[in-house]
């Protein structure tokens, strides 16, 4: 899989309604995940709450949402990440060292309770990203 550049939107609660208006507005395939289906990691209240959601469609468009994590602000503007993914390691982590270099660090690039190697910062001109890196497939 080649590396991906594509927009992530924070929600307050109503992730899963909004990505399934996306979903009627351009088509595709959306994939939701609950906090609740990682099980006793889901933080309490968050069972139902969309942890990680994509839509993908047929013409290209790749968006991905979740609701707020627990414990952090939810700011209509300031909701939107720049979200880097795919499965070259190598690639990734030049990416994330070059964007983290003088910003701040929220959640660093190690391997998470998914199973995927993911980090979130903060670059020094304010944008937030998020770089997921995905096992390759055999």
């Amino acid at each position: 899989m080649s590396s991906r550049l594509n927009p992530y939107i924070s929600f307050a609660g109503e992730a899963k309604q909004a990505m399934e208006f996306y979903k009627e507005v351009f088509g595709g395939d959306l994939a939701v995940h609950t906090y609740g289906e990682f099980g006793s990691e889901a933080p309490s209240g968050y069972s139902d709450k969309i942890m990680h959601g994509m839509l993908e469609t047929t013409g290209g468009f790749t968006l991905m949402g979740a609701d707020n994590p627990p414990g952090t602000e939810h700011t209509p503007g300031n909701n939107i990440a720049v979200s880097l993914s795919g499965d070259d390691m190598d690639e990734l982590r030049g990416y994330w060292s070059k964007l983290s270099d003088g910003g701040t660090v929220s959640v660093p690039l190690e391997k998470q309770m998914w199973g995927d190697v993911f980090g979130m910062c903060t670059d020094k001109f304010g944008i937030t990203w998020m770089v997921n890196v995905s096992e390759q497939q055999s």
